[in-house]
């Protein structure tokens, strides 16, 4: 038996040993009293009764970014609002089932020089659209989007809906049929992108990024993969019906995912399997980095068991003492070197490669509550809420030395960190 396996198969007893999913009373009242946790509740709902659109740096209602805040929108929106949202990704679907990644008013989007080539539909007559076509998650966003509008206000009627010519319940399922018809790896039986830190959406190649070109590397990786298990999950239990067609692609996914980007000697996920060549230099050992945002999606995925959790929580832990980061929103460790995008943003510990973002960090804590590691969840909750009450707001992310940047009421990180809190005190409750 190799070494590094019969580490790993102690580890895992001696944690399966030791593994309590209790709450002591301290921990309770370090819940319950963490002064933190209520100016975050409250700041977080005062900014998502401002809009919709990502955050004051952005003009676009962003559906990977929809997805994470619509449960908190409805604490303060009527559903109506809430479902129209909804209703105009689908209005402004391609005619091969495509998401688009945000949508914009028609006469602001006229108003913007240059950028985004914008896409237009008959079906919506005030808003205009856009996507960024390096990523393979706004498929897979829109789905548990609508799961979590319908889970939240019970309006299953919503899925019978007829936009244009198909029902909701219909272009939900059109969508992830896009992705195996235009985005599917017959060689792996997964979904592929372009080569992206993580779950960015900036590509290796050309100054901006955000567009496939004739330089784009595809490959495959965990994020985009488990995004489009979340969603077959989620199409599923809304739509029973459809089992018999999702299950076992779903299945497959899951198997193939292991098989192909699980390194299990090192007990982390690769970055990319290239369907082609890597864009990289052949002495550049892409495998040393650990994506942190591609590893708590794949946690809620139900992709590791809960002693590969607690191997990957002790790794990002060690990765943000490494790099001196202020939290596991970390996005990976370590980052790319300075030549590896063109995008002059990404610098190493720059936006996408080894900023720290709670919009993802969060996420991780989520599953920490979900799987009953209730005093890690807690541990590496509270950096994520002291920052937000220190600069009295939600930010984009946050350099390597802790210093907030980008949009400054990033409504993503207001719903993720709201749901872990409340994930935690209902777990004090119970």
């Amino acid at each position: 038996m190799r070494i590094s396996l019969l580490i790993g198969l102690m580890a895992t007893v001696l944690f399966a040993c030791n593994s309590k999913s209790t709450i002591s009373k301290e921990l309770r009242a370090s819940i319950q009293s963490n002064e933190s946790f209520a100016f975050v509740k409250k700041k977080a709902l005062e900014v998502v009764k401002t809009g919709f659109n990502a955050g004051d740096g952005y003009g676009e209602v962003w559906i990977r970014d929809y997805n994470t805040f619509i449960e908190l929108s409805a604490e303060v929106y009527p559903k109506e609002e809430l479902k129209e949202n909804l209703r105009v990704f689908f209005r402004l679907q391609g005619n091969d089932g495509n998401i688009i990644d945000g949508f914009i008013p028609k006469e602001k989007a006229e108003d913007v020089e240059g950028g985004y080539t914008y896409i237009y539909n008959d079906l919506e007559p005030v808003y205009c659209g856009h996507k960024n076509t390096v990523e393979t998650d706004h498929e897979s966003s829109l789905v548990q989007a609508v799961y979590k509008y319908v889970r939240k206000t019970g309006d299953k009627a919503f899925l019978g809906e007829k936009i244009g010519d198909k029902t909701v319940a219909e272009r939900l399922q059109w969508s992830m049929e896009f992705l195996m018809n235009h985005r599917w790896s017959k060689a792996y039986g997964l979904v592929y992108g372009a080569t992206t830190a993580d779950w960015g959406d900036v590509q290796h190649c050309h100054p901006w990024g955000v567009y496939v070109t004739d330089e784009t590397k595809y490959c495959i990786d965990i994020y985009d993969n488990a995004m489009m298990v979340i969603a077959l999950n989620n199409i599923m239990e809304l739509l029973p019906e459809t089992q018999q067609k999702w299950l076992p692609i779903r299945n497959n996914m899951v198997d193939h995912i292991m098989k192909t980007l699980w390194d299990n000697d090192k007990q982390k996920f690769i970055p990319h399997v290239y369907l082609k060549e890597s864009p990289y230099p052949v002495d550049f050992n892409e495998n040393e980095i650990f994506y942190h945002g591609g590893t708590a999606v794949a946690i809620e995925a139900g992709l590791l068991s809960k002693a590969q959790i607690k191997v990957s929580l002790d790794k990002m832990i060690a990765n943000v003492k490494a790099s001196g980061a202020g939290s596991i929103g970390l996005t990976m460790y370590p980052p790319y070197p300075s030549w590896a995008f063109e995008n002059k943003g990404m610098v190493p510990y720059g936006y996408q490669n080894g900023g720290d973002w709670t919009w993802f960090g969060a996420r991780m804590i989520q599953q920490l509550v979900r799987y009953g590691f209730y005093q890690e969840a807690y541990d590496q909750l509270v950096p994520m809420t002291d920052r937000v009450l220190k600069n009295k707001g939600f930010y984009e992310w946050y350099t390597v030395d802790n210093k907030p940047t980008g949009s400054g009421t990033f409504r993503g990180s207001a719903g993720v960190l709201y749901k872990a809190i409340e994930m935690l005190e209902g777990a004090v409750e119970k």
